[in-house]
C-alpha cells in the first residue's frame, strides 16, 4: 500500500515538472513571434510618402531615424557619436527642394520626365532644323562656288570654238615625231619637237610608249642627220629615254644606236654635241652588262681616250672618269652581292663576268691618263679623279707607284687639302669636304707605300 502511493507521487510530480518546461518554451517563442510581427507590421505601417522630411541647414544636423533626407544634401556618419548627420550640399538646388517640399510637393528623384513620344518628337525637329541650316549652307557655298568658277558647260563651248583639243602623252608624242620626222619640217621646228619630246620620255612608261609606236627609232636614225644640232638634241632625247628603263636600252642597242653613238664622239663634232652625246652613252651603258660587252668590243675605250686628250675637251675628261668609275664599281658590286645575298640573276652575273673593263683600261693606258687628270683645277673633278684612282688601284698600283709625276701631284695636294681642312676644324666642322679629301689622298699614299 505505502509502495503504492510513493510510486503515485513520483509519476504526478514528474508530470508537473514536465509540463513547466514545455510552458516556458512555449512563453518565449510566442513572444519572439509576438515582436516579430509588430516590427514587420511597423515596417508596413511605414510608407516613404508618410516619412517626416528633414529639412536641412549649412550646419551639421543630427538625423532621427524615419525621416527623409531632400536630394542634394550632404550626409555622413559621426564616428564619435554613431549618429548620422545631414546639411545642405548645393544651397540653390537645396532651397529649390525645400521650396517644393514646402509647398507639399513630393520630391522627385527620377529627372527624365520626358516620354518615349516627346523624345522621338523633339529628334525628328532637330533633323528638320539641321536639313534647313545645311541646305542653306550648300546653297551658299554653291552661289559662292558659280562666282568663283565658270561652268564646265561654257568651258567646253569655248575649247571647242578655239579648236582646243585635249592630248594625252601618247598623242603628244606621236605629233612630235610625225614633226620631227617630216620633210617639210624646218631645222628650228625639229629642234623644238625634240626639245619637246625630252620632257615627255623622262617618265618610264612615256620612254615604252615611244618604242611601242616605232618612235624610238625615228630618233635614233637621227643621229645620222648632217646637222650637228639634230644629233645632239637626238642624243639628249635618247639618253633620258635610257636612264633605269632596260626596256628600251634592249631596244637601241638592236637598233644600232651605241654605233652611232661612238661615231659622234670619235669624229669632230662641237663639244654641246659631244655632251649630249656622251650622256646618251653613259645612260645606256649604266646597269646594263651586255652594252658594256658591245661597248669594249666596238673600242669604246679607244674612242673615249682619244675624246679627254682632244684639245679643248678638257670639260669631258670628268665626265668620262666619272663612266669609268661607275662602271667598275657597279661590276664589283655585282660581284659582291651575288656573293653575300645571290639576289643577282645568274644570267646578269655571267654577262658582268663577261665585262673585262679592267684589263682594257690598263692595256690602253688608262692608268696613267687618270693620274694626270688630278692636275686639273677644280675640287670637284679632283675628288671625282682620287675615287677612279682608288677603284683603279688594284690593276694600276705598280703603275702609280712608278708614277714620280703622281707621287709629286698627291703630296702638293696633300699640303693643300692640310691646309683647308684645318680650317674647316677650326670653323666648327668636324667632317667637312675637304677632310674628306684629305682622307683620300691619305688612304691612297698608304697604299702606295
Amino acid at each position: 500500500m505505502l509502495l503504492g502511493l510513493l510510486m503515485a507521487f513520483c509519476f504526478t510530480f514528474c508530470l508537473s515538472h514536465q509540463n513547466n518546461k514545455f510552458a516556458l518554451t512555449s512563453l518565449e517563442k510566442s513572444s519572439t513571434k509576438e515582436s516579430e510581427k509588430k516590427a514587420t507590421k511597423a515596417e508596413e505601417e511605414l510608407d516613404t510618402e508618410d516619412l517626416e522630411v528633414f529639412y536641412p541647414t549649412q550646419e551639421w544636423q543630427a538625423l532621427r531615424p524615419g525621416q527623409a533626407v531632400p536630394a542634394g544634401s550632404h550626409v555622413r556618419l559621426n564616428l564619435q557619436t554613431g549618429a548620422r548627420e545631414v546639411k545642405l550640399q548645393h544651397e540653390d538646388k537645396s532651397r529649390n527642394n525645400l521650396k517644393e517640399l514646402k509647398k507639399g510637393k513630393r520630391l522627385d528623384i527620377n529627372t527624365n520626365t520626358y516620354t518615349s513620344q516627346d523624345l522621338k518628337e523633339a529628334l525628328a525637329k532637330f533633323k528638320e532644323g539641321a536639313k534647313m541650316e545645311s541646305s542653306k549652307e550648300d546653297e551658299a557655298r554653291q552661289a559662292e562656288v558659280k562666282q568663283l568658277f565658270r561652268p564646265i558647260e561654257e568651258l567646253k563651248k569655248e575649247f571647242d570654238e578655239l579648236n582646243v583639243v585635249i592630248e594625252t602623252d601618247m598623242q603628244i608624242m606621236v605629233r612630235l615625231i610625225n614633226k620631227f620626222n617630216s620633210s617639210s619640217s624646218s631645222l628650228e621646228e625639229k629642234i623644238a619637237a625634240l626639245f619637246d619630246l625630252e620632257y615627255y620620255v623622262h617618265q618610264m612608261d612615256n620612254a615604252q610608249d615611244l618604242l611601242s609606236f616605232g618612235g624610238l627609232q625615228v630618233v635614233i636614225n637621227g643621229l645620222n642627220s648632217t646637222e650637228s644640232l639634230v644629233k645632239g638634241y637626238a642624243a639628249f632625247v635618247l639618253g633620258a629615254a635610257f636612264s633605269s628603263n632596260p626596256k628600251v636600252q634592249v631596244e637601241a642597242i638592236e637598233g644600232g644606236a651605241l654605233q652611232k653613238l661612238l661615231v659622234i664622239l670619235a669624229t669632230e663634232q662641237p663639244l654641246t654635241t659631244k655632251k649630249k652625246v656622251l650622256f646618251a652613252l653613259c645612260s645606256l651603258l649604266r646597269h646594263f652588262p651586255y652594252a658594256q660587252q658591245q661597248f669594249l668590243k666596238l673600242g669604246g675605250l679607244q674612242v673615249l681616250k682619244d675624246l679627254v686628250q682632244e684639245r679643248s675637251m678638257e670639260a669631258l675628261a670628268v665626265r668620262v672618269v666619272t663612266l669609268l668609275y661607275d662602271l667598275v664599281t657597279e661590276k664589283m658590286f655585282a660581284e659582291e652581292e651575288a656573293e653575300l645575298t645571290q639576289d643577282v640573276s645568274p644570267e646578269k652575273l655571267q654577262q658582268y663576268r663577261q665585262v673585262h673593263l679592267l684589263p682594257g683600261l690598263r692595256e690602253q693606258g688608262w692608268c696613267e691618263i687618270t693620274a694626270h687628270l688630278l692636275a686639273l683645277p677644280e675640287h670637284d673633278a679632283r675628288e671625282k679623279v682620287l675615287q677612279t684612282l682608288g677603284a683603279l688601284l688594284a690593276t694600276c698600283r705598280d703603275h702609280y707607284r712608278q708614277d714620280p709625276k703622281l707621287s709629286r701631284m698627291l703630296a702638293i695636294l696633300q699640303a693643300e687639302y692640310q691646309v683647308l681642312a684645318t680650317q674647316e676644324l677650326q670653323e666648327g666642322e668636324d667632317k667637312g669636304y675637304f677632310q674628306e679629301l684629305l682622307g683620300s689622298i691619305n688612304s691612297l699614299l698608304r697604299e702606295l707605300r
